[in-house]
């Protein structure tokens, strides 16, 4: 049973077209991800989702409920975690979830409850009492998660939670989320531009300049590339492309200076390849098709990694 259904969505920022008309739909308990770079139309999805900004063209529902009419009744029906902290850093874990609690009418008893209950599956139980400004960034991030399921929502959103992680608190809150997908029946929903955050997910729906260009899980979209991928290094990459194609029948894309061919039996192009043009590549790899390469495939260009992104 579909917990979103979005059909043709479309949002523009004066000229510039950030959702090209975007058809999707998310079952009930599944883990989500929209996967794409800066300027793909990850954060307007997330912002028209989560009511921070209105649908003006298309439909989408939540729950049932229509999200250009019904926005209120969805909200309350909603956990949101932000890229940007929403802690209050002055404050202790326990301060600020009591003060968030009050917020959606929860007082004595039940919200102390449901504290306890957040804390608990969060493993934060010890930490309740600590300052927030003193918590590291993992334990930060499951602070936030814990105070948007404050509430008991029903649909959990995430606007690029594994932002400014190291690996090892990321591995940690992806099982944080997989815990509340299977405990508690909750859809999760994040964007990300973080492959190993996509890999995790029920199904990833991968965004370009504002089109959803493929959904899948991260099986069915790398089966879209049926081959071994091998990247050559070289100073004259247009002329090794067109020997490579003259010779082997490969056609490569080049990739910042690097030639990239998908073929079978990589290892043996490999080898080929090398044996044939010596003096003219530097290194050459090969490996199984990741989702940056479905992503290569689909859009011709490639997927800026998470230090491109904050440059």
């Amino acid at each position: 049973m579909a917990c979103i259904e979005v059909e043709n969505l479309r949002h523009a920022y004066g000229s510039r077209q950030a959702l090209a008309g975007v058809t999707f739909h998310i079952s009930q308990r599944e883990l989500f991800a929209f996967l794409g770079p800066n300027g793909s139309g990850k954060t307007t999805l997330f912002k028209m989702l989560s009511t921070l900004i209105p649908v003006t063209h298309g439909q989408a529902r939540i729950l049932g409920y229509n999200l250009v009419h019904e926005s209120s009744a969805i909200r309350k029906h909603l956990g949101v975690v932000f890229q940007h902290p929403s802690l209050d850093e002055k404050l202790t874990v326990l301060e600020n979830l009591r003060h968030h609690g009050h917020l959606y009418g929860l007082w004595g008893r039940s919200l102390r409850g449901r504290i306890q209950t957040v804390l608990d599956h969060l493993d934060l139980g010890d930490r309740a009492g600590d300052l927030v400004e003193t918590l590291s960034g993992g334990l930060q991030r499951r602070a936030e998660l814990a105070k948007a399921m404050l509430h008991q929502p029903k649909v959990l959103l995430l606007d690029e939670p594994s932002t400014g992680l190291d690996p090892g608190a990321r591995r940690n809150f992806r099982a944080s989320l997989a815990r509340l997908r299977d405990n508690d029946g909750v859809t999760v929903v994040l964007t990300t531009h973080i492959l190993d955050d996509a890999e995790g997910c029920d199904r990833v729906g991968i965004l370009d300049a504002g089109q959803l260009v493929a959904v899948g899980t991260p099986d069915e979209l790398k089966e879209r590339v049926a081959a071994d991928v091998v990247m050559i290094a070289t100073d004259a990459p247009e002329q090794l492309r067109m020997k490579i194609s003259q010779q082997f029948g490969y056609e490569s894309i080049l990739l910042d200076r690097s030639l990239r061919v998908e073929c079978r039996q990589g290892h043996e192009f490999v080898r080929d390849v090398i044996t044939a043009f010596p003096d003219e590549i530097q290194s050459a790899r090969f490996g199984k098709p990741t989702l940056e390469d479905v992503f290569i495939k689909l859009t011709g260009h490639r997927f800026r990694g998470e230090e491109e992104q904050h440059q």
